[in-house]
């Protein structure tokens, strides 16, 4: 329940009272630094790694990218359906929060890539999908070519440090969960099988959200105002 509660409690605690205060999750893999010359002042500006678009099919067959997510935080990891050791764990954790944002599902879209996608088809994520109650909508089990997975979970979003070339003797097997905001920038890394960082990550992803609606009247007001 505390997997389901905290998130929802901070995000309306985070909401009224504190969007100027509660520490932003930090960006991850500066790539570059911007010089800005403004009123003959200079000052510099790092630049971040954003997490190139990818496209694969979900489980229910259809063809999709990160551009059909706008204004979505995107929860990332990687699985596969027959993995009898840290994935069982780490999927469970994913339910609770989508469950934790069920009736917020537009703030938030899970993705879980399998790293093994030549038995994990389509068909075979659908009916996984179907046994642990995942919602479609979302919550994506993608799969596709194998090279391209990898190439993505290492050159884009950084999970493994292991060299491979996506061939038939390699193989990512990680518990990380990777954490993108809106404009895909990395803004979290956690392990997926540990319930204290699953949570911290739940309530990460109600201020991000926040972070990018940070003008808008505070939550109270809102409520009030639609009853007026």
């Amino acid at each position: 329940m505390l997997a389901i509660l905290v998130p929802l409690a901070g995000y309306l605690i985070v909401d009224h009272y504190s969007k100027n205060v509660v520490p932003i999750p930090r960006y991850y893999i500066p790539e570059g630094v911007d010089t800005i010359v403004k009123n003959g002042t200079t000052t510099y500006d790092t630049t971040f790694h954003v997490v190139k678009d990818i496209t694969l099919t979900n489980q229910m067959g259809r063809q999709v990218s990160l551009k059909d997510l706008p204004n979505k935080v995107i929860l990332v990891n990687f699985f596969f359906t027959s993995c009898p050791s840290i994935c069982p764990r780490m999927m469970a954790n994913l339910e609770k929060i989508q469950q934790a944002y069920i009736k917020n599902d537009t703030l938030l879209q899970l993705v879980s890539l399998t790293v093994d996608p030549e038995r994990d088809s389509s068909e075979t994520l659908r009916m996984y999908g179907v046994k642990h109650g995942i919602n479609p909508d979302n919550w994506w089990l993608l799969t596709g070519a194998k090279k391209d997975i990898y190439d993505w979970a290492r050159n884009e979003v950084y999970v493994s440090v292991v060299k491979g070339d996506g061939g038939p003797d390699d193989f990512i097997h990680t518990e990380k969960l990777v954490l993108l905001d809106k404009n895909h920038n990395i803004r979290g890394y956690y392990d997926g099988t540990d319930s204290n960082a699953v949570r911290k990550c739940a309530n990460d992803i109600a201020v991000l959200h926040l972070e990018k609606d940070k003008h808008r009247p505070g939550l109270l007001k809102r409520l009030f105002s639609t009853t007026e």
